[in-house]
């Protein structure tokens, strides 16, 4: 068997990141290799007895059943916590944020709205959510005319999760309040996810959700990898900054219910503008754990991220 590594800026699922090697030979499907991949031939009988072996004997290649963007580790791992009692995840809501305009898109109705694989946009993250057995409601910010996507959705799944609806606001942080004010006293942490980021997968939710049980709040993020400069009002530079303590935020982010509405009364108190929702948490001097997520999390703003995002969906359906 001949194997021939090559550099690749693409992502495939959330084992494999951005600029990391994967292996290549025709006729190809997914098996993982630890953090990275490797393609085997469709037809196993190509291979002889002896490269399987060598390469299931390899320290550097160990090979283990293909998955679907981690969602079978997930569920697994859900189904292992909520079998014990001291180890349940705790009770979680999502606050699915589907209320943007999305100008940057130029399409005629707003981007989470559009078709990504079969479905819009919102459905994609909305459904993962749904699997997760410790997400017991979802609250969804968006206008009058699109809830019916969300109800009609969750009917075709047969699921009995509590549905809600939110308007959005002005800024994402009064969506988010607006969504909050729904949010169930038993709700023991808020999920906030914006739904234009469909590749989210079961794993990452759960790993950001134990996150945020163990510190209060958590978000994922990525390291960031290009150099960041920062520039003065001229177009200068000023300073390169130390790319190591930099990184990418993403979504969900996950939030106590207590702590983010006392930092809604903080930021309402003080007139903060804050971007995203950990901020708040920021401005309150509490801590916010990062937890490292994939770089397929992308977010859909512009048609070439959903010309990635169908790529991304295309490669997962082919290994299912």
């Amino acid at each position: 068997l001949s194997l021939r590594p090559i550099p690749t800026p693409t992502v495939w699922n959330g084992n494999m990141r951005f600029g990391e090697a994967s292996t290549l030979c025709q006729h190809s499907v997914f098996a993982n290799v630890r953090r990275k991949r490797i393609f085997l031939p469709r037809k196993e009988s190509t291979l002889s007895a002896q490269s399987t072996a060598t390469l299931r004997g390899s320290r550097r290649f160990r090979l283990r059943p293909a998955t679907s963007c981690g969602q079978r580790i997930a569920q697994a791992k859900v189904a292992r916590l909520s079998a014990t009692g001291d180890e349940k995840l705790p009770w979680s809501t999502l606050i699915l944020l589907a209320g943007g305009v999305g100008k940057r898109m130029g399409a005629s109705m707003p981007k989470q709205y559009l078709s990504l694989h079969g479905k819009p946009i919102a459905l994609h993250s909305f459904q993962t959510f749904l699997e997760l057995n410790f997400i017991k409601e979802v609250v969804v910010v968006c206008e009058e005319e699109y809830r019916d996507i969300f109800r009609s959705y969750q009917k075709n799944l047969e699921s009995s999760i509590p549905l809600k609806f939110a308007s959005p606001g002005k800024e994402r942080q009064d969506s988010v309040f607006n969504g909050l004010k729904l949010v169930s006293a038993d709700a023991m942490l808020v999920c906030v996810h914006d739904s234009a980021r469909p590749l989210i997968t079961c794993e990452e939710i759960t790993s950001v959700v134990e996150d945020a049980a163990a510190h209060g709040a958590a978000v994922l993020g990525v390291a960031c990898k290009p150099t960041i400069k920062e520039v003065d009002e001229h177009g200068f530079v000023v300073k390169t900054l130390d790319r190591s303590k930099l990184w990418e935020m993403q979504t969900p982010q996950v939030i106590a219910p207590e702590i983010l509405r006392k930092g809604f009364d903080l930021v309402q108190r003080e007139s903060l503008d804050v971007t995203d929702d950990v901020s708040i948490v920021e401005h309150l001097g509490m801590p916010v754990k990062v937890t490292r997520g994939y770089y397929t999390n992308i977010k859909v703003t512009t048609p070439d991220d959903m010309f990635i995002a169908e790529r991304f969906l295309e490669e997962k359906t082919s290994v299912l």
